[in-house]
């Protein structure tokens, strides 16, 4: 087993990372059995693919168990389905020793902790995930949230698992889009942080067929953890592992959450960054053309009827627009980013042009 601590003193937790670890779980959460209330919160599908078993399992083990669905996507997101799970908690008689087991990709994971943050002030909930984007980057660093009309993530708060388990067995069910999706959070980390992985993975990524995942999910758990462990409330280098989401979460809202991917909507948000860094002078032209073929190696979805002043108002309705400016994250060279806050909205719109 693979096992990565994010160092957060009291609050520090482990990333375990081992094929097959699902099924160990019983064994692995038994040391907090206490005849608690325990909440797997997933969606059907997934139920279906590895929670009915999961919840049996724990049941047989002495575990007092149920479940609550969402929805599939990002409409799960929402304050309305909020409310409903928080409303299937108290009808389970949940109370402030309850234990949350988010089974799922992002969303699941945003939703689930947002409640676990909430449900009588905060009680504690474990991480599994299911998808690549899930494992490489939204499982780790409590950062949990709802949508709301205006905005993604505009409603949340920070607030860490108990631990994280990883299984990349579970890759083995995941639809081809989901794959993609994590593999622009995959690129995002090399471009940010290790010249040589981004390297790798620009080698690795023209043949998906053998694309060493397991090593890319563990390299990447290993970065996320060093960074979180140094700036856990996003208030300095932590804000670098927003490379691309800018323009991605303003993309999401343009055509639905459900018609372009996170992670999908990362990618083409690098593009947008990379252009933004090129024409500040930060990286070279040669930089700038590594980053866009590999990216643009990606099958991404296209994008019709692309209205920039449109996207650029969702821009800056953006969590990272503060006092008028925009805190937007840019390369200094390909392995390393900074923040940069005197953009022009001019720029910003020439970068979604060249998209």
């Amino acid at each position: 087993m693979k096992k990565y601590t994010v160092k957060l003193k009291q609050r520090s937790y482990d990333i375990n990372i081992k094929p097959g670890i699902i099924k160990e779980l019983p064994l692995l959460l038994s040391e907090y059995n206490e005849d608690q209330k325990w909440i797997i919160i997933s969606q059907h599908k997934i139920m279906e693919l590895f929670g009915y078993e999961l919840e049996q399992k724990l049941k047989k083990n002495n575990f007092n168990c149920s479940n609550i669905t969402l929805p599939n996507g990002e409409a799960a997101k929402s304050i309305n389905e909020y409310n409903r799970a928080i409303e299937q908690m108290i009808d389970f008689e949940c109370d402030r020793k309850s234990i949350i087991i988010a089974l799922g990709g992002g969303v699941v994971g945003d939703v689930s902790g947002f409640i676990a943050s909430t449900f009588m002030r905060g009680i504690n909930y474990f991480q599994v995930p299911t998808t690549l984007l899930s494992m490489v980057d939204s499982s780790i660093g409590g950062k949990t949230g709802i949508n709301i009309p205006q905005g993604k993530n505009l409603v949340g708060t920070i607030y860490q698992p108990k631990a994280v388990f990883i299984d990349q067995n579970l890759l083995n069910t995941l639809p081809r889009e989901e794959v993609i999706s994590g593999l622009g959070e995959i690129i995002k980390y090399g471009a940010i942080l290790d010249l040589d992985f981004f390297n790798n993975v620009s080698d690795w990524i023209k043949d998906l067929s053998n694309f060493p995942f397991k090593k890319a999910i563990e390299i990447c758990c290993k970065l996320k953890a060093e960074i979180v462990s140094e700036d856990e409330k996003d208030n300095g280098i932590r804000a670098i592992l927003n490379f691309g989401h800018t323009i991605g979460h303003a993309l999401e809202l343009k055509y639905g959450f459900n018609k372009i991917k996170h992670g999908e909507a990362v990618a083409y948000g690098m593009l947008s960054a990379s252009y933004i860094s090129l024409k500040l002078k930060k990286i070279s032209q040669n930089e700038y053309n590594l980053l866009n073929e590999t990216i643009r190696s990606l099958p991404l979805p296209k994008l019709n009827k692309l209205d920039y002043k449109e996207l650029l108002t969702f821009v800056k309705r953006d969590k990272k627009y503060m006092k008028g400016k925009l805190n937007f994250v840019t390369l200094k060279n390909i392995g390393s980013a900074d923040i940069t806050n005197n953009i022009q909205d001019q720029l910003i719109l020439d970068s979604i042009k060249n998209l």
